[in-house]
């Protein structure tokens, strides 16, 4: 039997219970604002995409040859959700045909990132309009995520040649919204090696990337040959013993989706373990800076897409646990506080950038897209504010 899951409690739960739960009347004006900025953005894009983050806040436009081009699709079928507007979807249907013909080809598809890739853009077509193209897209990105499964460790190898022995074994947390497309081919296919895999993966994760406290390591390494846990280490965050903020959001999302999809109870509980330890380690804005290792004292730079990352992690836990738990109450209004912070302080100026969200960091140690916009960032923010507005079926579920 396993250990019950011990979680240190919210640090200010009284100044927490005092904050306003999410209003109609200022989730549709944050809705408008971000809207105005991707309809900006959008004839720039509809046959290109962003690059993964801006420079001097401008989004080049690039191919479909990159891991982030997935959201950018997915901000378009958002967007169409919200609005309502045939030009986001027939944009989103044209790219839904390109990433078709990208895992076809096999595209820089050598890398965990399929789910980033293939989950907001073709099972999302698949899911709103039946797209055939996005289902058989989705299922071929499944194929080519599986391939990156070692049986002998449980995980799939995040990036490199699959017999580089510096990257073999190599898991991170991020990989954790990667799984869905996993639970999504076992449910189109009925074949059931495709949630095995997710679940060993999620079990690893869970075993090996969550430290005692609750912080997380961004990657760990495992012995290919006898499948022995190695080492914990960081590539994104400022060391291997601190916890990247990113990181850490992609831990609070991606366990509640694993329980979501796997029926593991005790990942609700971890979930808010990660949680705790991220909120705790936020200043007042609850915007995160981009490792929590540094205080609200620091003038290290915030990451506004880690906030939005875990801003969409509260309000899908928020969904798992049950109208007692006094969690349920405080991660609404802590959600609701991040995105208003992110749409009071931190949106992208409508005139001189094509993005969506500013003062994001896509890689601190190699220096860049610092105080920029990140693609993935744009994405969630806008997927939580339709969480905010209404009953929505998430893309990764």
């Amino acid at each position: 039997m396993q250990p019950n899951i011990v979680f240190e409690p919210l640090r200010e739960q009284a100044l927490f219970a005092q904050l306003p739960m999410p209003a109609a009347e200022g989730i549709e004006g944050a809705i408008a604002r971000a809207i105005a900025r991707v309809g900006r953005s959008l004839p720039d894009f509809r046959q290109s995409f962003p690059a993964p983050s801006s420079e001097g806040q401008m989004y080049p436009a690039m191919d479909n040859s990159e891991w982030t081009n997935g959201f950018w699709t997915g901000i378009l079928w958002l967007s169409w959700q919200l609005t309502g507007s045939q030009d986001y979807r027939t944009a989103a249907e044209l790219q839904v045909a390109d990433f078709l013909e990208r895992a076809r080809r096999e595209v820089n598809v050598a890398h965990h990132d399929l789910g980033f890739l293939y989950t907001p853009s073709a099972c999302a077509a698949w899911q709103l309009t039946g797209s055939e193209a996005g289902r058989v897209a989705g299922l071929l990105a499944a194929d080519l995520l599986m391939r990156r499964y070692d049986p002998t460790t449980g995980v799939i190898q995040a990036w490199g040649d699959l017999t580089d022995p510096a990257e073999s074994g190599r898991m991170i947390m991020d990989c954790n919204l990667n799984l869905p497309l996993l639970y999504w081919a076992s449910r189109e296919t009925g074949r059931a090696v495709y949630r095995q895999a997710a679940d060993r993966h999620l079990a690893q994760a869970e075993r090996y990337l969550v430290r005692p406290d609750g912080s997380t390591f961004h990657t760990f390494h495992m012995d290919t040959q006898t499948g022995a846990p190695l080492r914990g280490t960081t590539h994104q965050g400022f060391a291997d013993d601190s916890c990247w903020s990113r990181g850490q959001a992609w831990g609070i999302y991606g366990f509640t989706l694993g329980y979501a999809l796997s029926g593991r109870e005790r990942l609700v509980a971890l979930a808010k373990k990660l949680a705790n330890y991220f909120i705790n380690r936020c200043d007042e804005t609850l915007v995160p800076r981009w490792d929590l290792i540094f205080d609200g004292g620091s003038d290290e730079p915030y990451d506004t897409s880690a906030a939005a990352v875990a801003a969409c992690g509260l309000l899908e836990l928020v969904r798992h646990l049950p109208l007692g738990d006094p969690h349920r109450d405080l991660y609404a209004r802590i959600a609701w506080a991040m995105v208003e912070q992110l749409d009071r302080a931190h949106l992208a100026a409508l005139d001189t950038s094509n993005g969506l969200l500013a003062d994001g960091v896509y890689h601190m140690p190699k220096r860049i897209g610092v105080g920029e916009c990140c693609l993935w960032g744009d994405y969630f923010y806008l997927e939580a504010l339709i969480r905010l507005r209404q009953v929505w079926v998430p893309y990764w579920l």
